[in-house]
């Protein structure tokens, strides 16, 4: 009796759709969860932004970057300075792969 090799699937997902799907529902729920902490709990929110426009859109659109922002705001002084920037820097580049998995995870469905 012979096995069959396995098949390519396309776009190379080599059977880990459920634990990609875990990992983007990760991402999209916890650093929102931490936003709304910081917004409910703390007064971060209102001295790091001038109004609620920004962190609102920063909850819905790139929730990472905004809480990176919060995060390097009040971690040595109220402000973001040198080495803060490159966890801005990793915020938005976990902002841009959570983007791209949905995109990704929604064309294979």
């Amino acid at each position: 009796m012979q096995v069959p090799a396995p098949r390519a699937t396309a776009g190379g997902d080599l059977g880990l759709g459920p634990m990609r799907l875990v990992w983007l529902a990760a991402s999209l729920f916890w650093p929102r969860l931490f936003i709304l902490g910081f917004w409910i709990f703390s007064d971060e929110v209102r001295r790091a932004f001038d109004g609620r426009a920004l962190p609102l859109a920063g909850l819905l659109i790139a929730p990472w970057t905004t809480l990176a922002y919060l995060f390097t705001w009040g971690l040595s002084s109220d402000g973001v300075f040198g080495w803060e920037w490159s966890v801005i820097a990793l915020g938005v580049l976990l902002d841009l792969w959570t983007w791209a998995e949905a995109r990704r995870l929604r064309r294979s469905s």
